[in-house]
């Protein structure tokens, strides 16, 4: 790689064409921005120094680089007038350029790759240019700038669009906008860059006569695969590079070992880690920085954003989010994690179960349509269907803490903030209100009661009353037919 090399990442424009209140740049594909998906690439040349050029909503778009890479040049470009524009603003941010290699990069190239751009750099220094160029062949290069070749093969300029004759028009390689300098040389020359074109803008790409005039080597470094020179301008075209950057990821995996059933249903986000032998089933998304391990089956129909699933786990439509599910435990179906959720080795989230900011213990199980929010459940612990651990009491959260292989009965309520002991039980229909001591039985309901001919008398025409009446009159039939001395 060559040494003192300087980023310049340009960040500047606006993105109408997105028609969006966020920057384009910012707009996400495969769980980044576009613009942190160019910053991982250009962590591969390993660069002494990135400069971002921002503009529009520049504190917006300037905090979140910052987030991304904390020591980057900030520099604003007041008013776009075209890259060439932007790059003196960013080299006026560095008063000490004055030799090595500089790399301008775009902010909206999301399937750049980190080699790509090394062995870019790298040969443009070998070849000692003056200007390099990554250029690639495209099928449709309408809307590019041209890269116009002489009779030996080298760049003898880059026209754009609206500036290019017709025969310029039927060229098929084109500029990415990513181009490499010889810091010395563009120091000098970017201030003679003139704006005498169909956009009155300045032009980077005037860089190459420039050093051709003067003349030094440009060259051109062509790309094979044209989708990491492909920018976003609007929303289709941002859902198309999207899905090629899902495609890959997909591929990826499945080639490490990883068993996707359905590649077109699935969805898997660039910082997602899988393990070897872990099986995704169709209808899946996988996001933010989820971590599966090995032998994890994840499917179908399920979301999980930035959640840890453990060796042999079992999640089955499933929603969840800053959970972590434990080795060989299993979820679903139709449960929602919600963030705090800790399920712990072979535990058990059920159907129509959501939890939230609760800690599960190893073999504990919540298996059916019940609500679980700011509780403690110890192991070997069973929930009965129907429960509710009431958290909130109008003003704050409390908690609930049951102990360890406890057997709380269906349709029970815990009021928090309340502690069941281990080995407690509670009889179905219980509501909690005070702590149960270890090994306690705990019940709420008063005994049955049970009021003969209500139905008749207090709904009276009724299909009720006349079910109830018939069934009275058969009782008594039967009653009648089973006693000799009546019948």
């Amino acid at each position: 790689m060559p040494s003192n090399v300087t980023v310049i990442v340009l960040a500047a424009g606006g993105g109408t064409r997105m028609r969006s209140k966020t920057m384009k740049v910012l707009h996400q594909v495969g769980g980044r921005s576009m613009i942190g998906h160019v910053l991982k690439a250009v962590g591969a040349v390993e660069p002494e120094r990135v400069v971002a050029v921002v503009g529009h909503q520049r504190e917006r778009v300037g905090a979140h680089i910052q987030e991304l890479l904390p020591d980057v040049v900030l520099a604003v470009q007041e008013e776009q007038q075209g890259t060439g524009h932007a790059v003196r603003v960013a080299v006026e941010a560095l008063p000490d350029l004055g030799s090595g290699t500089v790399i301008v990069a775009t902010g909206d190239t999301p399937l750049l790759e980190g080699e790509s751009l090394r062995a870019f750099a790298a040969e443009h220094e070998a070849a000692e240019r003056a200007v390099s160029v990554l250029t690639a062949v495209v099928a449709d290069p309408f809307g590019y700038g041209r890269v116009v070749r002489d009779g030996d093969g080298d760049v003898e300029a880059i026209v754009e669009e609206k500036d290019a004759s017709a025969d310029q028009r039927e060229i098929a390689e084109i500029n990415s906008g990513i181009l490499a300098f010889d810091a010395s040389f563009l120091v000098e020359a970017l201030p003679r860059i003139g704006n005498d074109n169909a956009k009155g803008e300045y032009y980077l790409t005037d860089m190459v006569q420039l050093a051709r005039d003067a003349g030094l080597t440009v060259g051109a470094h062509a790309i094979d695969d044209p989708w990491q020179t492909e920018g976003a301008n609007d929303r289709e075209e941002l859902a198309l590079l999207g899905r090629e950057l899902n495609r890959r990821i997909v591929s990826r995996w499945m080639r490490a070992g990883v068993t996707v059933m359905d590649p077109a249903t699935t969805w898997i986000d660039a910082d997602v880690v899988l393990a070897q032998d872990v099986t995704i089933l169709p209808g899946t998304q996988l996001l933010g920085a989820t971590v599966v391990a090995e032998d994890a089956v994840i499917g179908p129909d399920c979301t999980l954003k930035d959640c840890e699933i453990g060796a042999g786990a079992r999640v089955v439509r499933t929603h969840g989010e800053l959970a972590v599910i434990g080795d060989e435990a299993t979820v679903g179906p139709f449960s929602y994690l919600r963030p705090g959720t800790r399920l712990g080795k072979g535990g058990k989230i059920g159907g129509f179960v959501e939890t939230k900011n609760a800690d599960i213990g190893e073999g504990a199980k919540v298996p059916h349509l019940s609500y679980v929010g700011d509780a403690e459940i110890g192991e070997g612990t069973n929930i009965g269907a129907g429960t509710i651990f009431a958290n909130y009491d109008g003003v704050a959260k409390h908690r609930t803490t049951i102990g360890k292989h406890a057997r709380t009965a269906s349709n029970n309520t815990f009021v928090a903030p309340v502690e069941v002991g281990d080995g407690a039980a509670t009889g179905a229909g219980t509501v909690v209100r005070r702590d149960v001591p270890p090994g306690a039985l705990a019940v709420s309901a008063g005994p049955q009661r049970n009021l003969p001919g209500w139905a008749q008398s207090r709904r009276p025409g009724t299909a009720q009353a006349a079910a109830a009446e018939a069934a009275s009159r058969e009782a008594e039939v039967t009653s009648h037919e089973d006693d000799p001395e009546l019948g």
